[in-house]
């Protein structure tokens, strides 16, 4: 089919990249409400008298909910459109901030992992990914990658304001003001930009991807979907160490207090523009193959942070480590859109996010506990070694079958 013809037939239109920004405006703002316990992580285990693992865990929680509601909340944005769910949900996120500024653990706790987590985020990052998705065919890699960076435009920008504001009026009033920035920032956005996106396309259409029922790389279409899963979940417990622990690691090693916000806003700024490079890369080598090779370099950065204290090497090893891992997750959508009907992705797409946070929530518990047992954060990082090579391996060995599938294809 020529070029003209496949994008006279495409379903994307300026509407299509309008609906990208405005949900990237949308993301850029909620990921910055976990940023608040992260920066101050430190003060809050100070003021709580607690070990840094109690409040890292909070985090963890705020992960969990979002990911295991993200998958009724897909579901819910599929039929009743999304607009009304991401404004419940950004209403649900600012009352977690609130709650979690009131008192000690358990308010954290149940801010971030209920009203944050469950209520909240779970409302915006599953259905916003999938969301996008149905707007686009022919580069729906490039505009789920645009997207999915919201994490790093807010890991760029929040961070240090985060810790002026720690430093001037408290962790506490710090989430209580962000939490009314929040909501103003994102009911409107909701309310003006987002509608239904376009109806499902003709079956055997780019848009509506791979028939229903059929096997997928030749096995059961679950039993793929359940590797991928398992695969997420290993390679977001390595990303989560250095998101989660890079500020309390860069002062424990005695660097200034606004060093170690900045080389967050590093990794995370270069992640921003590298997740550009692997959404283009996704259209032409494919979802699952952006996967492994994103992954590789994630875990080659990841061992780099065992090489070095120094300052300078170490926010040279942040920038790597934020181009290695941007590529995971826009990957992992663009892998289930290739792979599995369009219709399923409203569930799909949520199950494997669901275990990418599942993993994100491990991997920043367990660099906090294994901190507190060991006193130093070099065993969280050789864990987080570990669990990349798990990933690698699950992703390689489909990689393999989708060669041999197309290989067969080819030569039939």
């Amino acid at each position: 089919m020529s070029a003209a013809v496949m994008a006279e037939h495409s379903i994307e239109t300026r509407t299509s990249w309008i609906t990208a920004c405005v949900a990237l405006a949308i993301l850029s703002v909620s990921y910055g409400a976990p940023l608040v316990a992260v920066v101050a992580l430190k003060p809050i285990a100070a003021e709580l008298g607690v070990a840094r693992s109690a409040p890292t865990l909070a985090g963890s929680f705020a992960y969990l909910g979002a990911g295991f509601g993200g998958i009724l909340m897909g579901w819910t944005a599929e039929r009743i459109g999304p607009r009304p769910v991401v404004m419940f949900g950004s209403c649900m996120i600012g009352l977690g901030l609130f709650v979690s500024s009131l008192g000690g653990l358990t308010t954290i706790y149940v801010g971030h992992g209920i009203l944050m987590g469950l209520f909240g985020a779970s409302c915006i990052f599953a259905p916003m990914m999938t969301y996008v998705s149905r707007w686009f065919d022919h580069r729906r890699g490039t505009a789920v990658a645009l997207i999915s960076s919201g994490q790093y435009i807010a890991g760029a920008i929040w961070p240090a304001l985060f810790q002026v504001l720690i430093d001037r009026i408290g962790w506490r009033q710090t989430m209580e003001t962000y939490a009314v920035f929040l909501v103003c920032a994102i009911l409107p956005l909701a309310i003006l930009f987002l509608r239904r996106p376009p109806e499902h396309a003709a079956a055997g259409s780019a848009a509506a991807g791979p028939l229903p029922g059929r096997p997928v790389l030749g096995l059961s279409a679950n039993f793929v979907l359940g590797t991928m899963a398992v695969a997420t979940f290993f390679c977001c417990i390595t990303m989560a160490m250095p998101l989660s622990h890079l500020v309390a690691f860069c002062s424990d090693l005695g660097f200034a207090s606004s060093h170690g916000p900045a080389m967050l806003s590093l990794l995370l700024a270069c992640a921003f523009f590298a997740r550009q490079f692997w959404g283009w890369l996704s259209d032409r080598i494919g979802g699952l193959r952006t996967v492994l090779a994103t992954s590789a370099c994630q875990m080659l950065a990841m061992s780099l942070f065992l090489t070095t204290q120094n300052e300078v090497g170490l926010f040279t090893i942040s920038a790597a480590f934020g181009f290695g891992f941007a590529g995971l997750i826009p990957g992992y959508v663009m892998a289930v859109r290739e792979l599995f009907p369009a219709r399923e992705a409203s569930w799909r797409v949520p199950v494997i996010l669901f275990m990418g946070l599942a993993g994100m929530a491990g991997g920043g518990w367990l660099a906090g506990a294994m901190y507190d047992q060991y006193g130093y954060y070099a065993p969280a990082f050789v864990a987080g070694v570990a669990a990349n090579c798990v990933n690698l391996v699950l992703i390689g060995s489909l990689v393999w079958r989708q060669s041999q599938t197309s290989w067969r294809h080819a030569y039939a």
